[in-house]
């Protein structure tokens, strides 16, 4: 799953993104609501986590632009305002839930976990193909009931494309959602961990369900 981070303290930025990278999320980060914004907008995130007090724009101000733009990615606000009022005007100008500072990391998570459970984009909690099943909850994937191990990106791939089976996905899409804008990744690393993941899925005999589309990318389907 793929985080935004917008926080003008550079403390809490460089705590929160750790915290969440160890729990298998990628984090992209902003210090400010328009550089926030811009990103939020060229980008497909799972989940934003916006403070509500940044410079050049407000957190309230990103809501609402966003709500403006139909852009429904689940918003969890971060903020120091702690009356009833403020919080309502910020669920009214957009966010879908609130964390008040200073906040408990693991608190943190378990909202996260809740609103993505709770996205849309998330509606399945079991995504499956064939005889290929994942939980992206539990992160547990089985093929034909037999457990599959595998790394934490191979995971990531392998639930994008099933979120998205039977379309091509290029080399550009799974950098950015799966390693994110901030870090450069080549093609032939993305290349080795299709190689992993292809041959962890469709060992045994199973049919091959992860396609290489020349000159394109990749799909993900069972015919």
């Amino acid at each position: 799953m793929k985080l935004l981070i917008i926080e003008d303290d550079p403390k809490i930025i460089a705590f929160v993104q750790k915290g969440l990278q160890e729990e298998g999320f990628i984090v992209d980060t902003a210090s400010d609501g328009e550089e926030g914004l811009y990103l939020a907008e060229q980008h497909a995130y799972d989940l934003l986590i916006i403070d509500w007090m940044l410079p050049k724009l407000d957190g309230l101000k990103m809501c609402e632009k966003l709500r403006e733009k139909k852009n429904h990615t689940p918003i969890l606000m971060l903020t120091a305002k702690t009356s009833v009022e403020e919080r309502i005007t910020g669920l009214g100008c957009g966010a879908d839930d609130y964390l008040i500072k200073p906040f408990v990391f693991a608190e943190l998570v378990a909202r996260i976990r809740s609103l993505l459970r709770r996205s849309s984009y998330n509606f399945n909690e079991c995504l499956s193909l064939d005889t290929l099943e994942v939980n992206v909850l539990k992160r547990v994937v089985t093929r034909s009931q037999k457990p599959i191990s595998l790394t934490s990106k191979e995971f990531d791939i392998l639930v994008y494309l099933l979120l998205n089976q039977n379309n091509i996905i290029t080399h550009t899409q799974l950098q950015e959602k799966i390693w994110g804008i901030n870090e450069a990744t080549s093609s032939n690393i993305i290349n080795v961990f299709i190689h992993h993941l292809r041959h962890k899925i469709d060992s045994e005999g199973e049919k091959p369900l992860i396609k290489t589309i020349r000159g394109s990318g990749y799909k993900i389907e069972s015919c």
